[in-house]
C-alpha cells in the first residue's frame, strides 16, 4: 500500500475493555505515529467468529481505504495461519485464517490476493503463543499503514480459494414462507437475519409490505408482526419485521430488547410465514 497522510487502521476484537486492545493500539502507534485508529468494536462476544465477521462486513465498506485488523482468534498459537488479504478496493485485512476476514473482503470488492504473515522482521522482536494481536497483527498492520513495507513483503502468497471460510447463513424459500437464521443480535437486542427484501417479496409477493407475519425464533412464536419501514412505524414495545441498514431482514421490539426478551442467540433458526 502507498503511504498516505494520516493512514487509517481499523480494529475489531473480542478482547473487551481490560487493556488488551489498548496494548495493541500502543504497538500500532509506536510504529506508525500518524495512524488514525478506528475502533470498530472490542465487545464482540468471546470467540464468536460469525458475529465478528458480521460486524466487519457491515462496517468496513463505510471506512476509508486502509488496513483493517480483526482479531477473534480461539485458535491463537495453533497451526492456524496469520494472514493478510488484499481487497479489490485496495484495502488490506489482517488477522487469523479462521473465516473472520473473508465476508468483509467480499464487501470490499472481493479478495484479490492473500499472503501468510511469515516475515518476522515485521513482527515484534519477542512473540508469544497467546497474544498474536499484539505480537503479529498489530505490528504488521502498522508497518503496512506507515508504508515501511509493501504488502508483498509480509510473506508468501496463498491461494485465496484455500483460505478458511465460515459456513454461509442463507435464507431458504419454502412452500409456506422463509426459513432463515439469526446472524447477529445487536446491542439493542435487534435480531439480524439471513436474507433480504427480495427474499420476502419472492416468498410473499409484492403485497408483502402490507401483510402481517408469524415469525418463529427457535421455539418462540411471534404472532402477527407488521413488516414496517422503521421502528417508529409501530407502537412502542411492539415487534416488527424490517430490512436493516445493511439490507438484511431483521426483527426488533420498538424501543425494547427483543433478543433479551426471548433469549435469542446467533445461529437460532427462524421461520417467517404469513399470519
Amino acid at each position: 500500500m502507498q503511504p498516505i497522510s494520516r493512514p487509517i487502521i481499523t480494529f475489531l476484537t473480542d478482547f473487551g475493555l481490560d487493556g488488551a486492545a489498548a496494548t495493541c493500539r500502543g504497538v500500532m502507534l509506536s510504529i506508525c505515529r500518524e495512524a488514525q485508529i478506528v475502533d470498530v468494536s472490542h465487545t464482540v462476544r468471546k470467540y464468536a467468529l460469525r458475529e465478528g465477521a458480521f460486524i466487519l462486513r457491515a462496517a468496513l465498506p463505510f471506512m476509508p481505504i486502509g488496513v483493517h485488523v480483526g482479531v477473534v482468534d480461539p485458535g491463537v498459537g495453533t497451526s492456524r495461519r496469520p494472514i493478510g488479504v488484499r481487497s479489490a478496493r485496495g484495502d488490506v485485512l489482517i488477522g487469523p485464517d479462521n473465516g473472520l476476514l473473508l465476508s468483509a473482503a467480499e464487501a470490499l470488492g472481493g479478495p484479490s490476493e492473500a499472503r501468510e504473515l511469515a516475515n518476522r522482521a515485521l513482527w515484534l522482536p519477542a512473540t508469544t503463543a497467546t497474544f498474536h494481536g499484539r505480537d503479529i497483527f498489530a505490528p504488521v498492520a502498522a508497518h503496512l499503514a506507515a508504508g515501511d513495507a509493501p504488502f508483498e513483503a509480509v510473506g508468501p502468497e496463498l491461494p485465496v480459494a484455500d483460505l478458511v471460510r465460515l459456513p454461509a447463513a442463507l435464507a431458504r424459500l419454502t412452500t409456506d414462507g422463509i426459513e432463515t437464521e439469526v446472524t447477529y443480535v445487536d446491542s439493542f437486542g435487534n435480531l439480524r437475519l439471513a436474507g433480504g427484501r427480495d427474499d420476502l417479496l419472492t416468498a410473499f409477493g409484492e403485497g408483502a409490505e402490507g401483510n402481517r407475519f408469524t415469525v418463529t425464533v427457535g421455539s418462540v412464536i411471534l404472532a402477527r408482526l407488521a413488516f414496517a419501514r422503521s421502528f417508529g412505524d409501530v407502537p412502542g414495545g411492539e415487534t416488527l419485521l424490517y430490512v436493516d441498514s445493511t439490507g438484511d431482514l431483521a426483527l426488533a421490539d420498538n424501543q425494547a430488547d427483543l433478543g433479551g426478551r426471548i433469549g435469542a442467540e446467533s445461529g437460532m433458526p427462524v421461520r417467517i410465514e404469513r399470519a
